[in-house]
């Protein structure tokens, strides 16, 4: 069993257990980092508009920039322009200097989730200073009244209008210990302390832990699309049968490999880290009638897919007690 399954497993490996004084060292570490920020001894930097922080306490997928897109869906529909910022994970950087993020941009160059936002509408800037990435997309894009930082949670030198942390119910907060012995970033208090928890359900049937800033999102799917050719979908029904395999580079791989089975479609899966630099190599499934794979991984397959392969478009779905939320904290109090 890998650390990060028996992260989620209810009987901790001999290895988690060894690794629980260094959970203990990090916690001490990222403690003191809070304390900092809170006596001033390091500074938050305020951009010129609001900024709302979409975020998790664990590392891997939860959700999160489905959320970001959808966020700025719904937020352009009630008359603000926002913009996105993120740190860009899994791109090639010789510095740090904010990039501007075009649809047709390279993913090694700018990263898969700023891509996939940047092709779903959204104005994108990416930098690990996410300050400075903000104040990059504000001067190209002065209008922006906004500012959603897709994983900014921990980056306590932006300073934020709201907190969101999302959580994906399947997985919880594992075992809910620390890094390097369990998933966690944060402890489990610091969602006390947000201004929304956000759940994501996948399970209709499972519901989200009751608490004060509860709120919940699903991912609704669509057609399958045609890697390269989005124009050219086809329904689950045309992979139903054999010689169909699936890949996932994502947080949790096994939650698309379930969506599917829960689709009828019996894919042969190939799990890959997160963030994972696919190659052709990757796809090469010999007899395979189609290779199916998220649409985050589908950006960085382009250049070098084939008429097999195919992704699975998702949408997030939010509660407009949420929205109403974020409209009130970041139209100040005007709103009220």
């Amino acid at each position: 069993m890998s650390l990060v399954a028996d992260w989620y497993s209810p009987r901790p490996s001999a290895l988690a257990i060894a690794l629980r004084p260094l959970s203990l060292a990090f916690g001490a570490g990222v403690a003191l980092r809070r304390a900092l920020y809170r006596a001033e001894l390091r500074k938050s930097v305020a951009l010129p508009v609001p900024v709302v922080i979409v975020g998790n306490i664990t590392v891997g997928g939860s959700g999160k920039t489905p959320l970001v897109a959808a966020l700025v869906r719904v937020l352009g529909e009630r008359g603000f322009s926002p913009g996105v910022v993120s740190r860009g994970y899994g791109r090639d950087r010789v510095d740090d200097t904010p990039l501007l993020v075009d649809p047709h941009d390279d993913p090694r160059r700018v990263g898969d989730e700023p891509l996939l936002l940047a092709r779903a509408g959204c104005v994108v800037a990416v930098a690990r200073d996410r300050v400075a990435a903000g104040r990059a997309l504000l001067a190209r894009h002065p209008t922006c009244n906004v500012i959603i930082a897709d994983d900014g949670l921990q980056h306590y030198r932006l300073e934020r209008t709201v907190e969101i942390a999302v959580v994906d119910a399947a997985r919880a907060l594992g075992n809910g210990w620390l890094l390097p012995a369990g998933p966690l970033r944060e402890p489990a208090t610091r969602l006390d302390e947000v201004d929304a928890v956000v759940t994501l359900l996948t399970d209709p049937t499972r519901a989200a832990p009751a608490r004060a800033n509860a709120f919940t999102m699903t991912l609704s799917a669509g057609d399958f699309a045609r890697v390269g050719n989005p124009g050219t979908t086809a329904p689950a029904s045309a992979f139903l049968g054999d010689d169909v395999h699936a890949v996932a580079g994502i947080g949790d791989p096994a939650r698309f490999f379930a969506r599917l089975a829960a689709l009828g479609i019996r894919a042969i899966a190939h799990p890959f880290s997160d963030h994972h630099r696919f190659s052709a190599a990757d796809l090469a499934f010999a007899g395979a009638r189609a290779v199916l794979m998220t649409e985050k991984d589908a950006v960085k397959c382009e250049s070098f897919a084939d008429e097999r392969c195919w992704y699975l478009p998702v949408r997030a779905e939010v509660d407009d007690a949420l929205v109403a939320l974020i409209e009130k904290r970041i139209r100040g109090p005007q709103a009220a």
